[in-house]
């Protein structure tokens, strides 16, 4: 496994990182004994960065990842966020970028992980509210005291994005970014590139259809977060089977599959991208990871991104109130 820079503050991870979401949350139910097997699999292969958040459970996946890591923390660079607000219950309470939360926040999730510091540190959503000087002032105070290495962003436009690391340098912005949403290539990854900030593609697989695995709305399982998504839904699902009809097709003249075409193509998007592809299981992760094998030459990336080009996918990445909060 090959490693990657993010940002150039000396931030650097596993070329392919794991997304632990899913093992908590939003996609259904998941095998925490698994899970855990998952992650430290993932290690032996190389892959070391995990990523999570405070809102994935809610908080229950933080506490998974602490248990998974314990006694091989040095091992793994660990990535968590703030600023969306859950209940216990998992009721969404809004956005909170206030400097007083960044801090509460922090000290949460370290006794949730049981680490002494996080690695990569991000605001998951930025706070309409709240002066974005303000609330990475507050996380800047973070690494003076030692809780956090290094400062990301989530879904910041351009503007935020150049006025946050006027205040502090940030190291990663993560944002959404596959075959069928390619829309950060318009204008966040020439303003990331400018600046020297790495970046990290979540949902790298379409949130799991680029992989094949769905092939009507139904084999989504009862409860999945994806049924509410708009491009799972009705003649938007439909259209977009095309898209995988198409990659699936490609993949297999390559005797690959689609699932790692679509990672061996984010990875060669550049060296300053990491993809964090998102499973549950062993079986699902192994094949992920063997995707930063795969060569691509100017032919086939051409070829791919004719296949899928930017605005491709049919229907919004998020639900219209959820669209309101991504690149603020």
């Amino acid at each position: 496994m090959k490693q990657r820079a993010l940002g150039s503050q000396g931030l650097v991870v596993s070329e392919i990182g794991l997304g632990c979401m899913g093992m908590s949350d939003f996609y259904g139910a998941a095998d925490e004994r698994e899970a855990i097997a998952t992650m430290l699999r993932g290690l032996e292969l190389g892959c070391n960065f995990l990523d999570t958040s405070d809102i994935y459970g809610p908080y229950k996946n933080e506490r998974l990842v602490g248990r998974a890591i314990k006694g091989r923390r040095d091992e793994f660079v660990i990535a968590t966020k703030f600023g969306i607000m859950r209940g216990e219950d998992g009721s969404f309470r809004g956005i909170n970028g206030r400097p007083e939360y960044v801090r509460q926040a922090c000290d949460a999730s370290l006794q949730r992980l049981n680490i002494d510091h996080v690695d990569l540190y991000y605001q998951h959503r930025v706070d309409p509210a709240v002066p974005i000087d303000e609330t990475v002032g507050a996380m800047a105070q973070l690494v003076d005291a030692g809780k956090v290495s290094y400062l990301g962003l989530s879904e910041a436009a351009p503007a935020t994005i150049r006025k946050a690391h006027a205040v502090f340098p940030i190291s990663a912005l993560q944002t959404e970014y596959s075959l069928w949403s390619r829309d950060p290539e318009t204008e966040i990854l020439g303003t990331t590139r400018e600046l020297g900030i790495g970046f990290v593609a979540y949902s790298p697989l379409g949130r799991g259809f680029l992989t094949g695995r769905f092939k009507k709305f139904e084999d989504l399982p009862e409860g999945d977060w994806r049924r509410d998504s708009p491009r799972f839904q009705g003649a938007n699902f439909t259209k977009n089977l095309e898209l995988v009809d198409r990659i699936t097709a490609m993949a297999a003249e390559k005797n690959v599959t689609a699932a790692q075409l679509a990672l061996a193509w984010v990875l060669a998007r550049g060296d300053d991208i990491v993809p964090i592809p998102g499973t549950t299981t062993r079986a699902h992760l192994e094949p992920n990871i063997a995707a930063v094998e795969i060569s691509l030459t100017a032919d086939e990336m051409a070829r791919i991104e004719e296949a899928a080009p930017v605005g491709v996918a049919a229907g919004m990445r998020y639900p219209e109130q959820t669209m309101k909060f991504v690149e603020l």
